[in-house]
């Protein structure tokens, strides 16, 4: 009887480590697996904010290539009113030319 009982004992000590390991080897599945859903996360994370990252870039150099286009427009505006301004000023119609002796 004294056999027998080592013996189930010894048996019920094999199963108890069998279990610990596999909970072990599951507790590292399930963080290696938490690892990798975080850091593919991460990627998409990065990848969004990369994309969201050139878009305000584009906004922002078209933004400022419309302010020198409205500057550049507007120093000609001035040039044309300036010109126009001479324009008037001078004389279009010519006294009659007198003839020739």
């Amino acid at each position: 009887m004294k056999a027998s009982k080592l013996f189930g004992e010894k048996y019920s000590e094999n199963k108890a480590r069998k279990w610990v390991w596999i909970a072990l080897a599951a507790f590292v599945a399930l963080q290696i697996y938490f690892v990798q859903e975080m850091l593919a996360a991460l990627m998409l994370f990065t990848g969004v904010f990369v994309i969201l990252a050139l878009a305000a870039l584009v906004l922002y150099v078209v933004d400022r290539a419309g302010q020198w286009g409205l500057g550049w427009a507007g120093q000609q505006a001035r040039r044309g009113v300036t010109l126009a301004e001479d324009l008037a000023k001078k004389q279009l119609n010519r006294p009659p030319s007198e003839t020739a002796p």
